[in-house]
């Protein structure tokens, strides 16, 4: 059974936004402006290929990738009750079934993956095989129909507890998703853990929908599908569709649509395809018919300078005259001391400092609570769950951190952009700022703790030299003394012996605590260290981003006033058949402008 998708572009919007981008292209071309083509060729792939990331997330074995396989009708992603996938899939649209290794590399490298491999390189690290380092997961291309408009299914790892490192993992992938599906099956109601990673999830993806799963397992899935509203209604709003895979992959194998809308499917690929899929489009759309209005106005005004000299030749010198003010304008704008230029640089060393100080500050306060938490306890005890409680600490405050900014770098681009409004025809919405979690597996916890304790045979030597020094010191004082002490020494050595053992037992523990203490501060030094410099190199990124495209916008305002300096100067010597001739050329070229850029305001307000 294959399963009917409503197409994103349902509306139209999308292919309307390609034909306006088409036409621009091709005014461009006729205007002898590569330059502002060469934006619109960017422009006109982003629509031929929009992406939409969906990722799933959800608690250890609570049915993500079972979820992902009934989404598109079979079974890629590895399933297995003993074992958990620990690499992310990536399924997007392909010709053909096909797989590649993603590799961390910078720049990013891909090897080809036979895609009958797939399940087994997925749970290759949990099965203890080797794998070839840095990996970063494994993209699936499959020719499948709710795929074909740039839909990305994402199958994130088992997070094996929301508090963990791969909590945090999930939450920055969920900041540069379009939607996230949360996997929760109907075994029980949401836990106080899950309630808190979808309050987050909602902070950094707007777009979120609760799923419960194994709805077929769970005859009293209805009651956990009403207490998990009600817990939502008080945290966090958004819908929650109950479904079953395992009902799903069954109609698709039948071509049953009974069965298919038993399991609850149905909603789920509206959900995906029309709300998210189609929301996408509508956002690739806007932004693109947004160009193509900018450039309309450049060359707009470049006709209608060369208008007005030729309408009225005793004003070409004033026209031309405002056009050289203009040009100094637009000149001053390409320079290092312009205004935006300014509030860039500035912009990215307040930045700078701001999220190393709260790197520092965060990092500052993780130290005390493990000082505090080490104190109470024996590392021989619970180094393991301190080990843990550090990782996983660890990265949450690193995704605060990379939170703070993204959101900054974000205002960053909204203050240029203040700064350069007069110029720009578009603002630099998005800005790409990696994932930092990842980098946590980088620093390692060299503990250096020597966590084994003392085994009986050495406490019983540790007791007897106590013992045996004490009994002799008493029996000598006594010997001195003149005062025969008997079995009354035996008794002191004993006490003495008792005394020693657990003065070292607690002297080994402190000694224990200490390391402990210093393996937590080696621990967050490798990562401020290695945060420190990601950070840097991710503000330096976003700061070319920035000047690289202002500077972009800046050159092409230059071409289209120079080009309108060029054409008023022109009119001057022009003889009046000549004048009248251009005149009605721009007329007709200025009425195809105008209706081009009223197509593509139409479609920015819809």
């Amino acid at each position: 059974m294959t399963a009917k998708t409503t197409p994103p572009d349902a509306d139209g919007t999308l292919q309307r936004a390609t034909q306006i981008v088409d036409l621009a292209v091709r005014a461009c071309e006729a205007y002898e402006r590569p330059d502002l083509g060469g934006r619109l060729a960017t422009i006109r792939h982003t629509l031929s290929d929009p992406v939409v990331h969906v990722v799933v997330v959800g608690e250890f074995k609570q049915g993500k990738s079972s979820l992902v396989n009934a989404l598109v009708g079979t079974k890629i992603c590895p399933v297995d009750d003993d074992v958990a996938t620990v690499l992310p899939t990536y399924i997007r649209h392909g010709p053909q079934p096909s797989a590649q290794l993603l590799f961390s590399d910078d720049p990013a490298r891909r090897e080809p993956l036979p895609i009958d491999q797939v399940q087994d390189v997925v749970l290759e690290r949990a099965t203890g095989d080797a794998t070839p380092p840095g990996i970063a997961g494994v993209e699936v291309r499959l020719p499948r129909n709710i795929l074909s408009n740039g839909l990305v299914m994402v199958d994130t790892p088992g997070v094996g507890g929301l508090g963990s490192v791969h909590a945090a993992a999930s939450l920055a992938a969920a900041s540069m998703a379009d939607a996230l599906l949360f996997v929760t099956d109907a075994a029980q109601e949401l836990t106080r853990s899950e309630l808190d990673f979808l309050r987050q999830a909602h902070e950094v993806c707007p777009t979120v929908v609760c799923v419960i799963t194994k709805t077929d397992f769970y005859p009293h899935w209805r009651k956990i599908r009403d207490l998990d509203e009600g817990h939502l209604r008080r945290e966090v709003e958004m819908p929650i569709i109950p479904v079953s895979s395992a009902l799903r992959l069954r109609a698709v194998a039948g071509n049953d649509k009974e069965l298919n809308a038993e399991s609850g499917f149905p909603d789920l690929v509206k959900f995906v395809t029309q709300r998210v899929a189609g929301g996408a489009a509508t956002r690739v759309a806007t932004q693109a018919a947004a160009s193509v209005v900018g450039i309309c106005e450049q060359m707009e005004n470049q006709f209608k300078a060369e208008h007005a000299a030729l309408a009225d030749p005793e004003a070409a010198a004033t026209v031309v005259a405002e056009l050289n003010a203009v040009k100094q304008r637009v000149e001053s704008l390409k320079a290092a001391a312009a205004k935006w230029q300014q509030t860039l640089s500035d912009g990215i060393s307040d930045l700078n400092a701001d999220v190393d100080y709260d790197l520092r500050s965060r990092l500052r306060r993780i130290l005390e609570e493990a000082d505090a938490a080490i104190e109470e306890i024996d590392p021989a005890d619970a180094w393991d769950e301190t080990e843990r409680w550090l990782q996983a600490r660890v990265s949450n405050e690193l995704l605060a951190n990379y939170m703070m900014l993204r959101d900054r770098a974000m205002n960053l681009s909204d203050d240029v952009a203040l700064h350069f409004q007069e110029a720009a025809g578009e603002v630099l919405r998005h800005v790409a700022i990696p994932d930092p979690v990842p980098l946590v597996g980088t620093a390692q916890v060299d503990h250096k703790i020597e966590l084994a304790k003392m085994k009986l045979g050495k406490q019983a030597m540790v007791a007897l030299k106590s013992a045996y020094g004490g009994a002799l010191m008493f029996v000598m004082l006594g010997s001195l003394t003149g005062i025969a002490l008997g079995p009354i020494g035996i008794g002191i050595g004993l006490v003495m012996g008792r005394k020693g053992l657990r003065e070292e037992k607690k002297r080994q523990r402190v000694n224990r605590q200490n390391q402990a203490k210093n393996a937590v501060r080696r621990y967050c030094d490798e990562v401020s260290f290695v945060m420190t410099k990601d950070s840097r190199d991710t503000l330096r990124r976003i700061q070319r981003q920035l000047r690289d495209h202002y500077s972009a916008l800046a050159e092409e305002l230059s071409r289209s006033n120079a080009k309108a300096l060029s054409a008023a100067s022109e009119a001057a010597q022009r003889t009046k058949a000549e004048r009248e001739s251009r005149l009605r050329d721009l007329n007709a070229e200025l009425d195809r402008l105008r209706q081009l850029r009223e197509h593509a305001t139409a479609i920015v307000g819809a």
